[in-house]
């Protein structure tokens, strides 16, 4: 009796575990793994085409020759750059024969860095920092007010191909907390960048999408008319004037 209570407590924590494994997949633990689909899957052809063939020359002449593997990350990003601002499988196995590693050792990296894209996003990629300052201050909110106003769930593109909500973790400025940075790989291969927009409210966050939707270029950094950079509101309170100097250079000797 003992025993099949064991197994049908056993069955239940396992079925839990399932569940919790299931729903962790709409987070940012969801890009750890790779399921193959039609689009993705290493039996696809992927190659730098002749442009970014010669990039690669150049890119691999910065390292010895017994340590191209070194060249990993700028050949990740060079091929996501060739493929729309994501990575498949098939390219970082492209990488990995450049380097002459085994493709593990490209996955590792690829999925360690959160700037690497290992499904479709949009044009503009949008990341809330999920960070514990951030989501005290209302990340949450401000990914729900995103989510909601584009009609997509994480990690998915709207169908115009212009948007994608996804999660960052800490993006080093948390006393400008909550935040979000907008991935821009609307000109294509030739580069993107990475905006940081800070102090931002669900408000503020629907009418940076309505910019980026219009092409207009907003000033990356506070969105809080009220602060310059990371200073506080209404200026300084504290340190209104230079520190006074020691009274002797060696201060053994004072």
């Amino acid at each position: 009796m003992l025993g099949r209570l064991a197994a049908t407590r056993l069955l239940e924590i396992r079925q839990a575990f399932r569940r919790a494994a299931q729903t962790s997949r709409s987070f940012s633990s969801a890009l750890n793994y790779h399921i193959d689909s039609p689009d993705n899957n290493p039996d696809m052809p992927w190659e730098f085409n002749s442009q970014n063939q010669e990039k690669v020359k150049e890119i691999i002449s910065h390292y010895p020759s017994n340590y191209k593997q070194s060249a990993v990350i700028p050949l990740l990003d060079l091929a996501q750059q060739q493929h729309g601002g994501w990575l498949p499988v098939s390219a970082m196995n492209a990488v990995a024969k450049v380097i002459e590693v085994a493709p593990i050792r490209v996955y590792e990296v690829a999925t360690f860095y959160s700037m690497f894209n290992r499904t479709p996003v949009g044009k503009y990629h949008l990341l809330v920092c999920g960070t514990t300052p951030c989501m005290i201050r209302g990340s949450r909110e401000i990914e729900d007010a995103l989510l909601k106003h584009l009609g997509v769930k994480r990690n998915e593109v709207t169908k115009d191909g212009l948007f994608s909500v996804g999660e960052m973790e800490c993006m080093g400025s948390c006393v400008n907390a909550p935040m979000i940075t907008v991935a821009d790989y609307s000109s294509g291969s030739e580069g993107y960048s990475y905006n940081y927009y800070e102090d931002v409210t669900p408000k503020r966050v629907v009418e940076i999408v309505e910019l980026l939707r219009k092409g207009e270029k907003l000033p990356p950094g506070t969105q809080n008319a009220k602060r310059i950079m990371s200073g506080p509101e209404g200026g300084n309170t504290t340190l209104l004037t230079d520190p006074k100097p020691p009274p002797c250079r060696d201060l053994d000797a004072c």
